[in-house]
């Protein structure tokens, strides 16, 4: 089988061209070639990469992390947490939206597209960029946690004072990955329904982001989207 790289946004392509000449990567990309010739596969391949094509590897300002995309149909769009305009904001969203409006009065949105939000710079980045249609983890452990392992790693290495969001354990298990000394780092439990009032809510990131990003003379993220 003839080994193509990725489509992935210019900057990205450079730091992290090395993982698609490595045995996991190659790997990988034959798993998917079956996955998809027997299942249906959330995002539409040119998705797959859109947190790095929305966010530049310079430009990057704010990591959040998430874990798996949406499984259900036209949902997942290569942005964690997101959903395309249209879809709606499945639950673990509506409670961001909740937070967001307690913590800076930003109003809940009509629909649930975070793409606002990387366009200013918030890497939107779940840890595995598959996922088999119904079925939640479905592409965990083929190659994609190295990839986005590497991903956290370029940057930890050559930015400074970046913002890692972590939420819940499996996102907080990534901070063996960031040096704290050049880095934030903000955690909470994940805003899933099941563990929300247990943290999540009353945590402050979205305001907590801006105060970080104006002590390092940057410009803050605009939270509201249309």
């Amino acid at each position: 089988m003839e080994q193509v790289d990725p489509v992935i946004e210019t900057s990205w392509k450079a730091a992290l061209q090395a993982e698609f000449k490595k045995d996991y990567f190659i790997g990988l990309k034959s798993f998917l070639i079956e996955e998809k010739r027997k299942y249906r596969v959330f995002p539409k391949g040119p998705l797959i990469f859109n947190a790095f094509n929305h966010t530049p590897f310079d430009r990057v300002k704010v990591v959040l992390l998430g874990q798996d995309p949406y499984h259900g149909y036209g949902q997942a769009h290569g942005l964690c947490f997101s959903v395309p305009d249209g879809v709606p904001p499945p639950p673990s969203l509506v409670n961001i939206f909740k937070e967001l409006k307690s913590d800076l009065g930003v109003a809940a949105p009509v629909n649930g597209d975070l793409t606002r939000w990387a366009d200013q710079g918030i890497l939107l980045l779940n840890a595995t960029l598959t996922v088999r249609e119904g079925q939640a983890g479905s592409h965990q452990n083929h190659g994609w946690e190295n990839f986005t392992d590497a991903a956290i790693m370029h940057l930890s290495a050559h930015r400074n004072g970046l913002i890692f969001i972590l939420w819940g354990n499996y996102a907080m298990a990534k901070k063996s990955l960031i040096d704290t000394s050049r880095h934030h780092i903000l955690t909470s439990v994940h805003p899933s329904p099941l563990s929300a009032h247990r943290g999540f809510f009353g945590c402050r990131h979205f305001s907590q982001v801006n105060s970080l990003l104006l002590n390092q003379g940057a410009a803050e993220i605009d939270w509201k989207l249309p």
